[in-house]
């Protein structure tokens, strides 16, 4: 039986992201190496090298660099073992965050990006350290009625101000093709799925035949983050401001409405580890309702209406299903980020049973 402690370890409810554990044994690497790069490749860099991982991530490993002096850093890298294709593209974070540093998009400031193997064997990049809170429950138990609304808005509010980024503008022309991005998505997720594959799953299968006969028209392309959600997020200490969008790792450019649908996943399907906004009483709670955030967003962007709605919201549990699934193969193979991801085994099965209930059954 696990200690309340260690049970507040693997989910804590709010975290602070200076909050880290020793390194995983499948993540180590060459230190020494690491704060030889750094001296000469991080300006004001100072030996000694501290590192801590962050837990909580199932994809790209994340780390805390102190030095000599106290400077932090952040640094995200591939994870070791044979990856599936086009995954864990370090490279892809660094090059979005660096075009957004000069927006009014909240991101951490990129220092470097490292591709020579011969560093600590993998890709990575190494970002400033932002001090905040992570909150790593969706119901926010901790805050009020009031911190809840806030933070919910403050969340719709970032998620617009992304979208609304002129892709062309900040270099990111080459980032994404524009168009045809769910065709592109649904095809893509498939054949992650198929490659990850550990049993067979009627619903999935039956959601890998549906999205592609129900793809809507497109008429929108902006910068999507892919993996949008309020652990994603860090916070300032006291205030409901986002100070930084984190695990860029999934985004392109594509469809907005899918960074939407993704973000309002927690109001049909519940997690085990992060809650259910699907049973509160919204007014009373302070989250608003998932028409109540929709219309928010709908309002900073100049939009009238949410079109095909239900196949966003499908495609985002069907998407969801194969990226858990992959985490959960990583973890029998033990090579994933987190040693939570060889209890993702069911989770696959569930959002897809889910996808395939809204399918048959509507809203």
């Amino acid at each position: 039986m696990k200690s309340p402690e260690t049970e507040m370890m693997l989910n804590p409810r709010t975290s602070l992201t200076e909050e880290t554990s020793p390194v995983l044994d499948q993540h180590q690497f060459d230190e020494g190496a690491l704060e030889q790069y750094m001296e000469r490749s991080v300006e004001g860099f100072c030996r000694p090298l501290k590192v801590g991982q962050v837990r909580g991530g199932m994809s790209n490993p994340t780390f805390v660099l102190t030095d000599g002096v106290g400077r932090r850093y952040v640094l995200r890298k591939k994870p070791p073992g044979k990856l599936l294709p086009s995954a864990h593209a370090v490279d892809r974070e660094y090059r979005v965050i660096s075009a957004l540093w000069s927006t009014e998009v909240p991101v951490a400031e990129p220092y470097v990006l490292c591709q020579d193997p011969e560093i600590i064997g993998v890709d990575f990049y190494i970002m400033a350290f932002v001090d905040g809170r992570v909150f790593r429950s969706y119901e926010l138990p901790d805050l009020t009625a009031t911190e809840r609304r806030q933070i919910y808005d403050s969340m719709a509010d970032v998620l617009a101000k992304l979208h609304q980024v002129d892709f062309r503008a900040v270099g990111l022309d080459t980032y994404g093709k524009v168009g045809g991005y769910m065709e592109r998505q649904v095809r893509r997720w498939s054949k992650q799925y198929e490659a990850s594959k550990t049993e067979e799953l009627p619903a999935m299968e039956n959601l890998m035949k549906w999205l592609p006969e129900n793809l809507p028209e497109e008429h929108e392309t902006t910068i999507a983050h892919g993996d949008f959600r309020l652990e994603n997020m860090i916070f300032h200490h006291s205030e409901p401001k986002v100070l930084a969008i984190v695990d860029w790792e999934l985004s392109t450019l594509g469809a907005p409405l899918s960074d939407l649908a993704y973000n309002c996943l927690p109001y049909y399907v519940p997690d085990d580890m992060r809650g259910d906004l699907r049973h509160l009483n919204y007014e009373d709670y302070g989250i608003p309702s998932e028409t109540e955030y929709v219309d928010r967003y709908c309002k900073k962007m100049g939009h009238q209406e949410v079109p095909h709605w239900k196949f966003y919201l499908v495609f985002s549990l069907f998407r969801l299903a194969a990226i858990v699934q992959g985490v959960y193969k990583r973890g029998l193979e033990g090579n994933a980020s987190s040693p939570e991801a060889i209890t993702r085994g069911e989770k696959c099965k569930q959002l897809s049973s889910a996808g395939w209930d809204l399918v048959e059954n509507g809203f």
